[in-house]
């Protein structure tokens, strides 16, 4: 497949090129995500750099450009990383 944009430098306002599944966890995640994807609606507990955690009322397709250090086990979402 050709990539025109191989040697393109990623910046953080660019499309993402990877993808994980979050497990909602009390932990920081392994990967930190420049947004996430909600695949199934819930609420989704993300905490920040600075250790504040915020529930989101979230629908299925909606994207949340934020670089989350925890997606925390009360998440009732289904959600993916984007990085």
């Amino acid at each position: 497949m050709i990539d025109i944009f191989e040697s393109t430098a990623t910046g953080i306002s660019g499309p993402a090129n990877r993808h994980f599944a979050i497990t909602p966890a009390d932990e920081d995640l392994a990967i930190r995500p420049r947004a996430i994807y909600v695949s199934v609606a819930g609420n989704v507990v993300i905490r920040d750099d600075e250790g504040t955690d915020v529930t989101y009322a979230v629908t299925a397709g909606q994207v949340i450009p934020f670089r989350a250090v925890q997606v925390r086990a009360a998440t009732t979402a289904t959600v993916v990383g984007w990085y």
